[in-house]
């Protein structure tokens, strides 16, 4: 059984790679790795080198393998134009050989994401089992959009770990989330400029998951 969480989030471009960044700083266990199954825009953007620079983490921390497609576009289509197929048996059989790991995996856009004309990124969550972080953005349209992520996540039998709000803070998205969406905010990141690996470090140590209600998924 796969040990760590799923980050996803309510969209593209809400944030997903500096929160996963930010877990990797916050909870520093010896066998915590990351892992990106599914990359496209590789043209412009490499989120695995983005959470090594962010992080401050090693090659050794970072699994660089999977699906990685050049063309910014939905998976299913970035596939498609490659001459390509997704398969998540295959994913699970690459997450598979490290069965000592505690895992930080990050999604590809949000929970129905196509990966191809039958699968979303939703399947490959089941098949990897692990809680899930919900990355929202924290202005204005964040509550149904991160409602509608939560139910399409309970209706699959996932659990959700907590939900992460990128942005300047909003008090009462926060709170809104928390009560329509039974579900607890891990923390609210606010703009870092410029985003360095030190400040996202320094936030994630103070104002990530105070609680501690991550520690037993990634310790």
């Amino acid at each position: 059984m796969l040990r760590g969480v799923f980050v996803t989030g309510t969209g593209t471009g809400v944030g997903k790679t500096v929160v996963s960044a930010a877990l990797l700083h916050r909870y520093e266990a010896p066998s915590l790795r990351y892992w990106k199954p599914v990359q496209t825009g590789t043209l412009q953007d490499d989120d695995t080198s983005s959470v090594m620079a962010l992080s401050g983490c090693g090659p050794s921390v970072v699994l660089d393998a999977g699906v990685r497609l050049p063309q910014p576009v939905s998976p299913h289509l970035a596939a498609r134009l490659e001459g390509q197929v997704i398969r998540v048996p295959e994913l699970m059989e690459r997450i598979a050989r490290e069965p000592d790991a505690v895992w930080v995996v990050e999604g590809a856009g949000g929970v129905l994401v196509p990966l191809d004309d039958h699968t979303t990124i939703a399947v490959l969550m089941r098949a990897l089992a692990l809680p899930v972080v919900v990355v929202a953005r924290s202005d204005l349209g964040t509550i149904n959009h991160t409602l509608l992520t939560l139910e399409a996540l309970r209706t699959r039998a996932l659990r959700v770990a907590g939900v992460v709000m990128v942005g300047v803070p909003h008090p009462e998205n926060r709170a809104a989330i928390e009560h329509y969406g039974k579900a607890a905010v891990l923390g609210e990141l606010p703009p870092l400029d410029p985003l360095t690996a030190d400040d996202l470090g320094s936030w994630a140590r103070l104002e990530l998951d105070p609680n501690g209600l991550l520690t037993g998924d990634l310790s």
